[in-house]
């Protein structure tokens, strides 16, 4: 015998493919939010188990499904900064966001707000996806970052930012300010997008070349390196700073690891590198690129973050 809610719980839920679609918009938001994507998949899990944790009735009386999605999806991402913050203390050497390849569908997405929104400097998903932007906003308060990241990037109105945030507009207005002023001085003009791919590509043919001058030459003075090996691997566990150190390095890791191979590949949307050996991806490598130089290299090793280049 089947009874009346056992029958409603079999029916198809004819919504699903609506609140489906949002997921794509989600995991963007979500990793720019987290900078990993492995947190950003369980922050979307944990966001729809909220959703059918609802009976039918709560669900067909939310307005607009997708906005609820967000509102629950940035709340989830609030409280886990916080927390990360602290993990992160305990991360083994430096951490640097999740790399991501260029086949990733959902880097650009769309469009999240809907509203009239208020007039700011803004910046674009793609640029909002690269590497250096990442790591800046590793220095925002968690508040910056959602207010920040929901308002300039993804197009929602203060008072929509206000409601997720659980903050006045005025106050959600200085969070975003703040965190343009951030972006502002963390980072410089970056060359031309060919200029970057010129650059990462003679910084390849010179390393396996084992040219410590040419490198050198590739090389900002005042230039970091950062790896990131989460202390699965062997990584530095401080950045590498100036040229000639970072040449040095990079010259004599192709001693240590003589069947290395290097690949010109896209990273976070921007110019990069990934170092196989024996056909399996080990370390990906983003660059900051300013003028002809090199400003910063973060080289991420830890193979938790590598899922999706050794996936294919």
């Amino acid at each position: 015998m089947t009874n009346a809610s056992g029958a409603e719980h079999s029916r198809p839920d004819p919504d699903l493919s609506a609140i489906m679609s949002e997921r794509q918009q989600l995991l963007g938001l979500t990793y720019r939010l987290l900078g990993s994507l492995t947190e950003a998949e369980d922050v979307v899990q944990e966001t729809y188990t909220r959703w059918y944790a609802m009976t039918a009735a709560q669900r067909e009386a939310i307005e607009s499904p997708g906005a609820w999605l967000t509102t629950v999806a940035s709340r989830i991402c609030l409280d886990q900064l916080g927390s990360a913050r602290a993990r992160r203390e305990h991360y083994v050497g430096e951490w640097v966001p999740e790399p991501l390849p260029a086949s990733t569908d959902w880097v650009s997405g769309r469009w999240g707000g809907g509203t009239a929104v208020d007039p700011a400097d803004r910046v674009t998903l793609d640029e909002s996806i690269n590497m250096a932007f990442l790591v800046v906003l590793e220095l925002m308060t968690p508040a910056e970052r959602v207010a920040f990241i929901l308002h300039d990037v993804f197009r929602y109105s203060f008072a929509e930012v206000a409601s997720i945030v659980g903050r006045s507009e005025p106050a959600c207005r200085q969070l975003a300010s703040s965190a343009r002023r951030r972006i502002r001085a963390a980072q410089p003009d970056a060359a031309p997008a060919v200029g970057r791919a010129d650059t990462v590509r003679a910084f390849k043919r010179a390393w396996e070349a084992k040219d410590i001058e040419a490198l050198i030459g590739l090389l900002a003075p005042d230039a970091t390196a950062t790896g990131d090996g989460g202390g699965l691997v062997q990584a530095v566990l401080r950045p590498i700073e100036g040229a000639e150190e970072i040449a040095r390095f990079f010259a004599g890791r192709i001693d240590v690891v003589p069947d290395l191979e290097l690949l010109e590949t896209t990273v976070n949307g921007q110019p990069g590198l990934v170092a196989q050996v024996d056909g399996m991806p080990v370390s990906v490598l983003a660059f900051l690129v300013t003028g002809e130089r090199i400003q910063q290299i973060w080289s991420v090793l830890n193979p938790d973050k590598l899922r999706l280049w050794r996936e294919g």
